[in-house]
Parts: C-alpha cells; sequence; structure tokens
C-alpha cells in the first residue's frame, strides 16, 4: 500500500483527496496546510508519494517541490493545482515531478495517475 502525504491549503481538497485515495487502496499517512509543513512531513513522514498544490501562503509548491528533492533525490512528487500554464507545468517537472494533475480532477483522473507513480 503506497503512503501518501496531500499538501494542499484548502481542508476540502485534501479531505476530497483523501477520500478518493483511500477507497483506492493508498494510505493517507499525512496531511499539510502549505509547503512548509509538507517539507517537515516528508522528513518525518517518509511517505511514498507527495501531492503538493501550487499556491499556497507560506511556501508555495514548487519551493517545497525543489526543498523535498534536495533533501531526498527519490521523491516522488505529484503536482495538483488550477494552475495549469505550460511554463509553470514545464518549471514543475524539470524540479523533478513525476506528475501533474489540474483540478478540478475526478476520482478516475487521480487514481490514473498515481498509479503511474
Amino acid at each position: 500500500m503506497k503512503r501518501v502525504l496531500i499538501t494542499d491549503d484548502a481542508v476540502f481538497m485534501r479531505l476530497s483527496l483523501k477520500a478518493m485515495l483511500e477507497k483506492n487502496g493508498f494510505e493517507v499517512v499525512g496531511e499539510a496546510e502549505n509547503g512548509a509543513v509538507a517539507v517537515e512531513k516528508y522528513k518525518i513522514l517518509k511517505p511514498d508519494i507527495v501531492t503538493l498544490d501550487i499556491t499556497m501562503p507560506v511556501m508555495d509548491g514548487l519551493e517545497a517541490l525543489k526543498k523535498i528533492r534536495a533533501f531526498d533525490k527519490g521523491a516522488r512528487i505529484m503536482m495538483i493545482s488550477a494552475m495549469g500554464q505550460e511554463s509553470i507545468v514545464r518549471e514543475a517537472v524539470m524540479a523533478g515531478a513525476l506528475g501533474f494533475v489540474i483540478k478540478p480532477f475526478n476520482e478516475e483522473t487521480i487514481v490514473k495517475a498515481f498509479n503511474k507513480l
């Protein structure tokens, strides 16, 4: 069972994603409301997969992505954001994101993307 850390500043998005993942055999081991919390929780929880929203207070998802990858080059990171501009997707992939899901998403899209990781 893959262990997941969900990062999003919107409680509703964290709860929705958690429900979808748990229903499909993933274990949600933690949640973070911003990138700074995600980096700290990643170091403690060592999840198999991390989701990162891009736009968040304190530390955005791109900065958190870079910090997590600096700590662990093998980190599996899935960006999940409403911001689907090509330049942001490119920057996230170049920084080490293994996938990118655009909000709003459905359960099928999430499960397919996570199974690819």
